[in-house]
Formats: C-alpha cells, structure tokens, sequence
C-alpha cells in the first residue's frame, strides 16, 4: 500500500491501530494559538459590620499581645486569638476597631466575623447574655437540682443534665427556663442541647422552643368525607 505524504508545516502519526505507523500513513497537523490569560485583581469590599467601632466600657480590661487579646470584667473572663489577615487597634477614647492586615477575600470574610466575637466578649462580660426557652406539651416540666437541670418531656425517664460553669439556669413556672452567662456561644449551645431532646413538633407544637421562636404549624390529617 502506498503511503501518502502531505506537504504541511507539521506531520505526526496516528496512534490508531487502523490508521498510523501500523499502516505507514502519515497525517498533517497545524499546532494550535496558545490562548493568552489575563488575571484580575479582586477588589473587597469593607465589611459594614466589620468597621463598626467596638465602644468599652469603663470597667472591661482589654490585654493585647500579638494576635491575641483578654477581655476581662465584672463577670468574667475571656479570650480569643486572631488570624494573621485581622489586625486590631484600640484608639485613646477606649474604641476599639477590627481592621484587615491583608485586601483578600477570607480577609474581607473573617473581618465582620471577627468584629461581631470582638463585641461579643465586651458585652458579655459586662452585661451578659440571656437565653429563654418554653416548655409546651402536657406533663413538660423542668426544674434546677444542684448543678443540674432535671427535664420530664414524655419519655420513660426524667432526662438530667449538668449546666456547664460559668452559666446559670433559672426555671418559672416549671415550664420556662432561663439561661444566662457572660460566653454567648456556650449559652447558645447549652440552649440548643436542652432543645435536642424534644425539638417542637409542626402539628400540636408540643417540645421545647425558644421563647421568641415561631413554630410553623401544619393541619393534621382530614377525616373521611362523607
């Protein structure tokens, strides 16, 4: 069999068993334009929230060192570290401001984070927090022994839990319980795991709720039309 030959810039074989070296047929080929790719800078936008300045009050106690900062007050303690992308400055008036060492994008997302922790600790250990929940349903019960708080919601048992230091748990009427403490997040997380147990339901909204929490309701089933 003949071989045909093309008078192309470039020729390669044909890696086909049909077609190729196997059969000595040689094929033209034109290399392709490289496609030339332009980067663009990212422009962040300054977080709303993020420079919002964060106002302390007289008897908080802020210690700086590094990325590191300690918010003490009257009813507590806490701390937190920074990421290298948050910087934070604290102005002779006592306002305090998160900024962003770095313009990308975790930086821009982390900066309104940050702020919001910021001016959670001051609050916290000045004023505090509160957290409420209800108790719905027939025979719902809660009430605070010792350093644990005893739920009855229906099951077999009563269910206990130990309330973590450094919150407090109140109980009205047997069926509103009141969490407060000066970290949020340990009152929100203790609040969600007392919640866990008996979520409300959507049709009689029997369970434990939030207090401000609104409970979407669903019709039950119809009976039989006549």
């Amino acid at each position: 069999m003949a071989s045909i030959i093309g008078a192309p810039i470039q020729s390669s074989y044909l890696r086909s068993p049909f077609l190729g070296e196997a059969n000595g047929i040689r094929v033209s080929g034109i290399s392709a334009p490289r496609l030339a790719v332009v980067r663009k800078t990212v422009e962040c936008k300054e977080s709303r929230i993020g420079k919002q300045p964060i106002p302390v009050p007289s008897n908080v106690t802020l210690v700086m060192d590094g990325q590191d900062l300690k918010v003490k007050g009257p009813l507590g303690e806490l701390a937190i570290t920074y990421p290298r992308e948050i910087l934070l400055d604290k102005d002779d008036s006592g306002i305090l401001r998160v900024r962003k060492a770095v313009e990308t994008r975790r930086a821009n997302q982390m900066h309104g984070l940050f702020r919001t922790l910021t001016d959670n600790m001051v609050v916290g250990v000045s004023k505090g927090f509160e957290k409420k929940l209800q108790l719905v349903g027939t025979g719902y019960r809660a009430t605070v022994e010792g350093k644990d708080i005893v739920l009855n919601l229906g099951f077999s048992h009563p269910v206990r839990m130990t309330i973590p230091d450094g919150l407090q748990v109140k109980v009205d009427e047997n069926t509103k319980i009141a969490v407060t403490g000066y970290d949020k997040s340990a009152i929100g997380q203790f609040a969600a795991s007392i919640r866990k147990w008996r979520p409300p339901e959507p049709y009689k909204g029997k369970g434990v709720k939030y207090a401000d929490e609104i409970v979407r309701r669903k019709e039950g089933k119809a009976g039989k039309k006549k």
